[in-house]
């Protein structure tokens, strides 16, 4: 049985039992047969409770399985002590949706983690899902399932939200009533002991009733599920996610690790997931009500509309800091909006019609716009004035957009002014225009609606292959060596080789272990060079002044060995040493930096950055979720705030970046291919040539994971 198939128990039952059902007002096993009531449930209701013989008018049963009929869902408000026995039983009746509002499981501690373990292990004995523990409930408009303890089913909608938080989707609740923010469902996940984020998506994305799937998230379960999930959806996804500080840099040993935090790491995900980001509770919602009721933004070009220069001044200034900058108009389309307009108007975008247009100058305006080939989205923005109504502005918006028959083009509409405007905007919401208080806002959700119609033209595919010139056992044959070496860190020249392994360019290098076999190995590989410590204990081997560069003879080879061996035992007496590296030394280029990390959420995962002293000082950094194919890799560097460099400043060539990008999907093939063995990498620094030169990596790093 697919996922989807499994879910519908959970998310569009035709029955629900109430475990712990209570003639109690106010208590929560009380509380869920009135919401399923009120709410105007049309299934069974089954109330489980030994000692009554009725709750709220409907017959209780002992034990559910006294229950006559099937039973898709089951409901429980019983103390944690109890659930793991009437999960039993659920099981025994086949039971498929387990929702249990319960607290005190996994995040009380191990005890309850292990109770929450067997309860699920219970449900799956019997084919059945858990939602949950430690939750509200789930509150679906179109079962009109209220099987919750939140007040009501939510304003009516296409907005499945589904949150980690309880006590925030009650408030999201009652917020839709005020916002107009329509919901197909609300979900609350809890522990996610079972049901994640994955299965969520997977169900609302078959659901013709639902035409954006909005997440507050806390953390995900299996991140690598999730982007398969976001991706294959093919609806708009728009996410909150809480708690992105970084995590990890004190204990990690690459340059990546120190850099990789759960922000940066997320929004990678997102962008592979076609997840579009919301930066705070407010912009989620603004972004999910846009995303339900327009269509996608086709092309890039965002038309306002306004009765006022100083609104129309900071719509432009969001447009560009919501990455959507407004674009003057053709003067043809000038000229045609001029028609809308008073002589002193400006026809340039935004489209100021002034305050002496009126209610025509508006629908002749939007007329204009959504006809025209080069708008593809439009923002009605109305400062409230004593010339105009606000709800007769609202009238005609409406009246122009229907008039023009133009369905394929989004609109939204910003009103600023007082209790009228507030009026005005619910009959825009009501009528699918979504209404926003302020320009920022409007400007926002067309950037997500932009964003939408980005995804889409992706596609719901990966373009991940893996690359066939590579050595998988080569590379897992210098990493059981140095296990059997009781080694978690690779040297060097073992890193290299399984860099080598999978395509790297890594340049010729070999191990001295005496002054002499230096000199005779610098004849062979040829001056200049570059000689390094060679030691699992030393990793950053430049903090130990164990680098020399430039060596040019037999003199500075001899020099530089005794250096660097004199520098290594000072800054670590009892490190095991295997050598002197010597390696022909690479040719100027641009720094750069690739590596990786193992995310908890989301295995292993590549970093990019230009080197020194811009991932050093300025973190300028990017990441994807590994694996990924050179186009993604591609993608990831107009990222960086120093891209300009790559494409060549101050009368410099461009840089290889075709190579480059060749370079970290490799990378991101290596570490995904190799994830049961690496924790982390870094190719640091990467000598990056200009356009068809390449690049050379010149130090490479492997750390294990500990095992």
């Amino acid at each position: 049985m697919s996922s989807v198939q499994e879910m519908k128990a959970l998310l569009a039952p035709k029955s629900i039992a109430v475990i712990g059902a209570s003639t109690k007002d106010g208590s929560i096993g009380n509380t869920v047969v009135k919401n399923l009531i009120e709410g105007g449930y049309a299934g069974a209701i089954y109330p489980i409770n030994p000692k009554a013989p009725d709750i709220l008018g409907i017959k209780a049963y002992a034990s559910i399985l006294d229950v006559p009929g099937e039973v898709d869902m089951a409901v429980f408000c019983v103390p944690a002590k109890v659930v793991l026995g009437a999960a039993e039983e659920c099981a025994k009746k086949q039971v498929k949706g387990y929702v249990i509002i319960t607290s005190g499981f996994s995040e009380v501690g191990h005890e309850g983690a292990e109770l929450e373990r067997r309860v699920v292990e219970v449900a799956k004995s019997g084919g059945g899902r858990v939602m949950g523990p430690n939750i509200v409930g789930v509150l679906l408009n179109e079962s009109k399932a209220n099987a919750s303890f939140a007040p009501s089913l939510p304003y009516p909608g296409k907005t499945a939200l589904i949150s980690q938080s309880g006590a925030l989707l009650i408030s999201l609740d009652m917020a839709s009533f005020v916002r107009q923010l329509g919901a197909s469902s609300m979900i609350s996940l809890g522990n996610m002991s079972d049901v994640d984020f994955a299965d969520c998506i997977e169900f609302y994305a078959q659901d013709d009733k639902t035409n954006c799937i909005s997440l507050y998230i806390e953390g995900v379960k299996d991140g690598r599920r999730f982007i398969e999930a976001g991706r294959k959806a093919g609806k708009p996804i728009v996410a909150l996610k809480s708690g992105v500080s970084a995590h990890g840099a004190a204990a990690a040993a690459s340059h990546t690790g120190s850099l990789a935090g759960s922000v940066k790491v997320y929004d990678a995900a997102f962008k592979q997931a076609h997840v579009i980001r919301a930066r705070d509770l407010d912009e989620l919602l603004d972004r999910s009500q846009a995303l339900a009721l327009q269509p996608p933004m086709k092309g890039e070009n965002i038309c306002v509309v306004t009765n006022g220069g100083g609104i129309g001044v900071l719509s432009s200034d969001s447009a560009e800091a919501h990455g959507v900058p407004l674009k003057t108009v053709p003067v043809e389309l000038q000229a045609e909006f001029k028609k809308c307009m008073p002589d002193f108007g400006s026809a340039k975008n935004p489209v100021d019609i002034t305050g002496g247009a009126g209610l025509k100058g508006y629908e002749d305006a939007i007329a204009v716009a959504l006809k025209s080939d080069w708008v593809h989205g439009l923002a009605v923005l109305y400062c409230e004035t004593a010339v105009t109504q606000p709800d007769e502005i609202a009238e005609g918006i409406l009246r122009a957009v229907k008039g023009t028959g133009v369905t394929d083009k989004p609109i939204v509409a910003c009103f600023v002014g007082g209790v009228k405007c507030v009026e005005a905007g619910k009959k825009l919401t009501a009528a699918g225009v979504p209404f926003y208080e302020n320009p920022d806002k409007a400007m926002s959700a067309l950037a997500a609606l932009r964003q939408a119609a980005l995804f889409q033209a992706e596609g719901i595919a990966d373009d991940y292959a893996p690359m066939k010139d590579v050595d998988e056992a080569a590379a897992r044959a210098v990493i059981a060596a140095a296990r059997a070496d009781g080694r978690s860190v690779l040297t060097e020249p073992e890193a290299k080789k399984v860099f080598a392994a999978y395509g790297l360019p890594v340049g010729k290098s070999m191990v001295a272990k005496s002054e002499d076999e230096a000199v005779k190995l610098a004849s062979e590989i040829g001056y200049p060079l570059v000689m390094k410590i060679v030691s699992p204990q030393i990793i950053h081997k430049s903090d130990a002044g164990g680098v020399k560069v430039n060596i040019k003879d037999e003199a500075g080879v001899r020099a530089a060995y005794k250096t660097i061996l004199a520098n290594a035992k000072a800054y670590k007496a009892d490190a095991d040493i295997h050598g002197i590296l010597l390696q022909s030394m690479a040719p100027l280029g641009k720094e750069v930096i690739v590596g990786s990390v193992n995310d908890p959420q989301f295995g292993p995962t590549v970093m990019f950055g230009m080197g020194g002293i811009f991932v050093e000082v300025l973190k300028d950094v990017t990441f994807r979720v590994a694996p990924f194919s050179p186009k993604t890799a591609m993608d990831m560097l107009p990222e960086i705030k120093s891209y300009k460099i790559l494409q060549g400043t101050r009368g410099e060539k461009r840089l290889d970046q075709e190579k480059l990008s060749e370079i970290i999907s490799r990378i991101s093939q290596l570490v995904s291919e190799l994830s049961d063995e690496i924790a982390e990498t870094d190719a640091n620094p990467i000598m990056l040539y200009p356009e068809g030169e390449g690049l050379a990596v010149v130090d490479a790093r492997v750390i294990l994971k500990k095992k």
